[in-house]
């Protein structure tokens, strides 16, 4: 059982050709989900009610909307690329497609709804609900 090429080892291609670039990725995802996270649990502590007030009023601040989305954003690209993996591992058949399929279209969907219930509060914080 051979490895592939002597090339293909050096620039890291595997059978496939794209698993660096995907191993890459869940490390990227990883490590901006624990920074991001660890700003979310500190921000959240820091709050001096958790009334829906407060929580809509600190919602609202920029500095607050950002880092929020893009918590969002990395944690459903994780999410999709740690599924990707565990189907691909372990679904054979035809099956595959439609689970890949399926799960695009739901990390995309919770993803955009999460983004835009963000993104609701923030423009709408100045404004009764």
């Amino acid at each position: 059982m051979g490895n592939g090429t002597s090339i293909g080892r050096v620039r890291g291609l595997g059978p496939a050709k794209e698993g660096t670039h995907h191993w890459w990725h869940q490390r990227l995802t990883a490590g901006a989900n624990l920074v991001l996270m660890v700003w979310f649990v500190v921000s959240v502590a820091l709050l001096p009610t958790y009334d829906f007030e407060t929580v809509r009023h600190w919602m609202g601040q920029t500095q607050v909307a950002v880092p929020l989305i893009l918590l969002v954003a990395s944690t459903f690209y994780h999410f999709r690329l740690g599924l990707q993996v565990v189907i691909e591992d372990y679904q054979h058949d035809e099956t595959h497609i439609v689970l890949m399929i399926l799960l695009n279209f739901f990390t995309l969907a919770a993803g955009t709804t999460a983004i835009f219930s963000i993104l609701k509060i923030a423009f709408s914080a100045g404004a009764a609900l």
